[in-house]
């Protein structure tokens, strides 16, 4: 057996941790880049304390899923502000545009150097500028993984700047800025740090560290993500599912995901479609169908097993199955009001396209076994 585990630096988490960014990033530097969402009132906090630190601030703001250009652009005026530092606060689309920036402040050449597929995909030759992560929403997990996720509206898909040298400085989980998220956004995001922390479960690259990492993180979300939607108050379930997201994050960037991600990344590209809300539409249909395919065609692979244990985790009961650990995931995205795909604008003329981007996509190499073009078409055909 051969694994390895990398992380950020150095995780700091628990309710108020916020309040020791500021005092930490005075020995980064003198002059902070900081990626930000709309809410000025979560962020200005922050600033006054780096400002009591004689820490100066540039904000820049993304607004809906980051783009190549908005990276770019994010890049050239870290760089124009002469800073010296990263800080990323927000949810995952800022966090992710916060990390390519921090890569291209000390790496030459242009962002499609070091892009995938669409890209020249060289490795980066530099460490980052020291980046802090802080996120504002329980789901992407991104505040510890090695890579960053761009929207390329010219080519319609997602895709990854990937790098190891690409894990942040600092991470700061702190619950208390997952308050105020509304219940649809805790519910898209809540399923796809389920959706995650299955995927790595079953991964064909699972390992005895994230093994451990994914029960807890399941156990927490089968207990707190429907309280923290009907009640977004409840500190206990916010703070488990600030964990659970966490932990998504860890176990993805050491086991790798599956066809839910596969899938999401390229569709996500596609049609404006909120990525919590593809993985939740997704998730039970490909348990269903790698099942199926695993008793085909790998009626030995321990990925059967896993996902009986991860029905056993999800419903409470030792003697369930996998059929059983689907219907509950069907039960909860229904309780969760999760809106179907045909909403956003996707038809089944748009499946050819998906299913070849999707059999492309980084994330379909952790699936437990290779789904034929039917096979995922059909996926399709159900979750819409």
């Amino acid at each position: 057996m051969q694994f390895e585990f990398a992380t950020a630096t150095r995780i700091i988490f628990g309710p108020g941790t916020i309040k020791q960014v500021a005092p930490m990033a005075t020995k980064l530097g003198h002059r902070a880049f900081v990626t930000a969402g709309g809410s000025a009132e979560r962020v200005m906090p922050l600033i006054e304390q780096l400002g009591k630190h004689q820490i100066e601030s540039t904000i820049f703001k993304v607004t809906g899923e980051p783009t190549t250009a908005m990276a770019i652009t994010g890049a050239q005026k870290a760089r124009e502000a002469e800073c010296d530092f990263v800080i990323g606060i927000g949810g995952g689309s800022v966090l992710d545009t916060g990390k390519v920036i921090a890569a291209l402040l000390t790496n030459s050449g242009e962002l499609f150097d070091y892009l995938e597929i669409i890209g020249r995909g060289q490795p980066l030759m530099h460490d980052p500028a020291p980046y802090i992560a802080i996120p504002t929403t329980a789901g992407s997990g991104t505040e510890v993984t090695r890579n960053s996720v761009l929207i390329s509206p010219e080519h319609r898909v997602k895709i990854s700047m990937r790098s190891p040298l690409m894990l942040p400085y600092l991470a700061v989980v702190d619950p208390v800025l997952t308050y105020s998220m509304p219940p649809s956004l805790t519910a898209s995001t809540g399923v796809d740090a389920l959706s995650q922390l299955i995927e790595a479960y079953t991964s064909h690259q699972a390992n005895p560290l994230t093994d451990g990492i994914c029960k807890e993180g399941m156990q927490r979300v089968a207990s707190s993500l429907r309280k923290a939607y009907e009640n977004g108050k409840d500190t206990a379930a916010r703070e488990n599912m600030a964990i659970a997201s966490l932990f998504g994050g860890l176990a993805l960037a050491n086991s790798k995901l599956g066809a839910v991600h596969g899938i999401a990344g390229p569709l996500g590209g596609m049609i404006p479609i909120p990525h919590g809300v593809i993985c939740a539409r997704m998730l039970p249909h490909v348990i269903e169908t790698n099942i199926r395919a695993l008793k085909s065609r790998d009626p030995n692979s321990p990925a059967l097993k896993r996902y009986d244990e991860m029905a056993g985790i999800l419903t409470g009961k030792a003697t369930a199955q996998a059929g059983d650990g689907m219907v509950w995931i069907q039960k909860l995205c229904t309780a969760l009001a999760i809106p179907p795909l045909t909403s956003f604008g996707l038809y089944e003329k748009n499946f050819p396209a998906i299913v070849a981007k999707a059999k492309k996509a980084s994330s379909m190499k952790g699936n437990p076994i290779t789904l034929t073009d039917e096979e995922l078409t059909e996926i399709l055909k159900k979750a819409i």
